[in-house]
């Protein structure tokens, strides 16, 4: 049985062949002939998500039930898209913070040459940007202060995602804290080699970098779910 778990906590190299093979060969007719091919390397993938989903649950409290349940259709939506190719070449997913007190998401994406763990907010609603923007302008220190950690630069190197070209409105450009205020996204990404992501130790890796975003994730949700006095409820 102890043999098993340990399985299930790999990726295989199978699995990350599969989507090299489908890069070449992105089309419904490949796809068709292989789809049992695709759904045993599915399968292999699900029971290393869902054994990361379990380490992921020791230190955080998670809304997703299952690894099957977090990962992203390899399905692509091409309707509105120039990119025409009907699936995508990687396994991809993620994992929600349960309750509206825990903010921040968690995301994996597995890709021959690409592969990376990343966590923090992609799409901001204007109301949140704004209490996080107003924060920073308020005292950036303790933002500042996880950004510097040494466990936060030695995962992330620096916090990423899109920025303003110039100050948003309501600030100037020579604010002390500009550098953060133009941040429209705020994201923490760590990149794996293939050699990486096939070790054995990859589900820990990957665990020890979901822990080593939450300083920053329990500093957005103070921020975020904090009342004028700083409390939150």
């Amino acid at each position: 049985m102890s043999g098993q778990k340990k399985e299930q906590a790999l990726i295989h190299p199978s699995s990350l062949e599969f989507l090299r093979v489908l890069q070449e060969n992105n089309n419904r007719e490949w796809f068709n002939e292989h789809k049992s091919t695709y759904l045993e390397e599915l399968q292999q993938v699900e029971k290393f998500v869902d054994a990361l989903l379990g380490k992921l649950s020791t230190h955080d409290e998670i809304e997703t039930l299952s690894g099957k349940k977090s990962m992203h259709r390899i399905y692509r939506d091409t309707r509105f898209s120039k990119d025409k190719r009907p699936y995508k070449n990687n396994w991809s997913g993620g994992f929600k913070r349960a309750t509206r007190f825990r903010r921040g998401g968690y995301y994996y994406h597995i890709e021959p040459g690409n592969s990376f763990i990343a966590g923090g907010f992609w799409a901001p609603v204007p109301a949140d940007l704004k209490r996080v923007r107003d924060d920073i302008s308020f005292d950036a220190a303790p933002l500042r202060k996880i950004l510097k950690s040494k466990s936060f630069v030695s995962h992330f190197g620096t916090l990423q995602g899109e920025q303003l070209k110039t100050a948003p409105q309501g600030f100037t450009n020579d604010h002390e804290s500009i550098d953060l205020l133009r941040f429209k996204q705020f994201l923490l990404i760590r990149h794996f080699s293939d050699k990486e992501v096939l070790d054995k130790t990859f589900a820990e890796e990957a665990n020890n970098t979901f822990k080593a975003m939450r300083p920053f994730f329990d500093y957005m949700s103070e921020v975020l779910s904090g009342d004028e006095n700083g409390e939150v409820g």
